[in-house]
């Protein structure tokens, strides 16, 4: 089967286009790369506040004829997903959204150099016009991945970025910029906002507005992102794994960008 069927078979009966590729492509020929970080306490930036994350080694082979580690962490440890029961009361648990909801058409949106000339950088609506202009309209339903380089800091206290008061200074995206993404349907009911960041809204922003309208329909965040050089700015998709637990607000994630040949 090429891409193309396997496109048309995962998104039959979806709502919206399916951003699929040519009908000549095989799977064989598809490139996939981790998204995610490694999962590893060592290296691991939390965010402030969040759970310990501890690796417990509790059997091994020589004494058990197995090995097995005991993981302690918080959902939304590491490279992960947000479902939108995490900012919305009575929102969509991890196990009650649909597979669609995490199979989608990827758009990145490079800020690296406004990021780095401004920590608190958020992107406007006039960044993703711009962005459109030279790749063409972001389609419905699309991931929108900002990538912002903070993933070089990764592992370092100059991830968080807290100032002498405790606040992180990471980019995000601007509250204008997520609503025209929703309100134009590039969100749609599912879509997703990604960054390489603890998540989409800018860090000083404590009140996470963007979450808070992300999370109002089936819509779903990616954070924590890695080897976003990796992902083209358009073309390819990204596919979100990871345990749905019972009224989980989302999961540590190994996140795949599946990417179309050239």
């Amino acid at each position: 089967m090429g891409a193309a069927g396997l496109a048309g078979a995962v998104v039959a009966g979806a709502t919206e286009p399916a951003h699929a590729a040519g009908e000549s492509m095989q799977l064989d020929r598809l490139g996939l790369v981790f998204l995610s970080h490694i999962n590893d306490p060592a290296t691991t930036s939390l965010f402030p506040g969040d759970p310990e994350f501890t690796l417990e080694t509790v059997a091994t082979v020589p004494n058990d004829g197995f090995y097995m580690q005991y993981v302690r962490e918080g959902e939304h440890t590491g490279s992960h997903w947000g479902s939108p029961n995490h900012f919305q009361e009575g929102g969509l648990s991890a196990d009650q959204l649909d597979p669609l909801d995490l199979f989608l058409p990827a758009v990145k949106v490079d800020i690296r150099r406004k990021a780095a000339a401004d920590a608190d950088y958020a992107i406007t609506v006039e960044d993703l016009r711009a962005w459109e202009r030279q790749y063409g309209r972001i389609p419905d339903g699309a991931a929108v991945i900002a990538w912002t380089g903070w993933e070089r800091r990764w592992g370092t206290p100059a991830y968080a970025n807290l100032d002498e008061q405790g606040v992180i200074h990471q980019p995000g995206f601007s509250v204008a910029a997520a609503e025209w993404l929703i309100e134009t349907g590039r969100l749609g009911v599912r879509g997703a906002l990604g960054t390489d960041t603890f998540g989409p809204d800018v860090g000083i922003d404590e009140t996470f507005p963007v979450s808070t309208l992300l999370y109002d329909k089936h819509r779903i965040s990616l954070e924590n992102l890695a080897n976003l050089v990796q992902l083209p700015a358009t073309g390819a998709w990204v596919l979100v794994g990871g345990p749905r637990n019972h009224n989980g607000s989302g999961s540590t994630a190994t996140i795949f960008g599946v990417i179309p040949p050239r």
